[in-house]
């Protein structure tokens, strides 16, 4: 199985606009899922071999060799299985952190799609920003860089296959992090 980065060193490579197109609107799409709270709808989008992957950040310097992403610590490293038991326990009761609901608003800029090695396979990097409010005075802003598999479907549907978001800040102030980026 090839590695994200692996993925990417294409990178002179152009697609069509209208494969560029349709791939910023599966994405706008899936942004649209989560912040209406369509969490189920959302769960369909992934392949069954998705890796959803948010490792933590670290601060380094330049000359440093080691990537500022921690290959040690993450805040999700989730498949399937788990992906879908993270949305079944923020559906519960007595899932206290989401009541009253968090109300996410999710931009997402900067597409880029690259074809890969498989011609039914991207590699689509772009950066969102997830601007999550609660109650009357609780809001925050998570600010990060995405790099994305995405891949077209026996039956012609795109879907999502990888996910590797990294995120901007080192340390997260937030009081939980109940969100999909």
């Amino acid at each position: 199985m090839k590695t994200l980065e692996q993925t990417t060193r294409r990178d002179h490579c152009s697609v069509s606009a209208e494969l560029l197109l349709e791939i910023q609107q599966f994405l706008y799409r899936e942004a649209r899922l989560l912040d209406n709270e369509q969490y189920d709808e959302w769960l369909e989008l992934l392949t069954d071999d998705i890796h959803y992957w948010v490792p933590g950040v670290q601060a380094r310097y330049r000359k440093d060799e080691a990537k500022f992403s921690s290959e040690r610590m993450a805040y999700f490293d989730d498949g399937l299985e788990y992906l879908k038991i993270r949305v079944a326990r923020a559906k519960q009761p007595s899932a206290w952190a989401e009541d009253p609901p968090t109300r996410h608003f999710h931009l997402i800029g900067n597409i880029e799609v690259l074809p890969t090695e498989d011609s039914n396979e991207w590699t689509v990097h772009s950066v969102i920003l997830n601007h999550r409010h609660r109650t009357e005075d609780d809001e925050m802003e998570l600010k990060a860089r995405r790099v994305d598999t995405i891949r077209r479907n026996s039956e012609g549907l795109l879907q999502l296959a990888r996910r590797k978001v990294i995120l901007q800040e080192t340390v997260l102030q937030a009081k939980n992090i109940n969100t999909f980026l």
